[in-house]
């Protein structure tokens, strides 16, 4: 498999940069909200737990096989990070399958910040011989659905912890 690493991705009003550690004390205020944990689980995080969180994430994954792939959504105006978008990149018969996640900050939400960061995240790995894009969606969370359609997912009948499955083929398969 080929081994992926993060570029910096532009879209209209987003760059996407590479998540390092020194974004952690910025992040662990744009992800300080409780409520952003309604749907994925878990509790916000300390600073110290995120500078770690992003150093493991920075080494890479210990499987040879796996490629990690997180950035740091950066609104271009305003100069501030308001959330993450990542893809967790595989192999499978048919070549490589990404699984993407994204998370953008209450005060920037429904500005469509979300939506473009995926759009964008989906475009860098079509670009890239990566035949499956996969998004797993908790059933009621109706706005992260609506991402997962605008970026061309789909959603599947496959279930997994609980989450609906949403997923993209690509014309690519190596």
């Amino acid at each position: 498999m080929n081994t992926f690493r993060p570029d910096i991705i532009d879209t209209e009003r987003l760059t996407l940069l590479p998540l390092r550690v020194e974004h952690a004390d910025e992040m662990a205020a744009v992800l300080s909200d409780p409520d952003l944990h309604t749907f994925i689980g878990g509790a916000p995080e300390s600073v110290q737990a995120l500078r770690a969180r992003y150093a493991r994430w920075a080494v890479g994954s210990p499987d040879p096989a796996v490629s990690w792939c997180n950035w740091a959504i950066r609104l271009r105006t305003a100069g501030c990070l308001a959330g993450t978008v990542q893809a967790t990149v595989t192999a499978d018969d048919c070549g490589a399958v990404a699984e993407i996640a994204w998370v953008v900050g209450t005060p920037w939400q429904r500005q469509g910040i979300a939506t473009e960061a995926a759009r964008g995240l989906v475009a860098w790995l079509r670009e890239r011989p990566v035949h499956t894009v996969i998004a797993h969606i908790h059933p009621d969370h109706q706005a992260s659905a609506a991402v997962a359609a605008a970026a061309g997912l789909t959603r599947t009948d496959q279930w997994s912890d609980g989450e609906l499955r949403w997923q993209l083929t690509t014309l690519h398969a190596f």
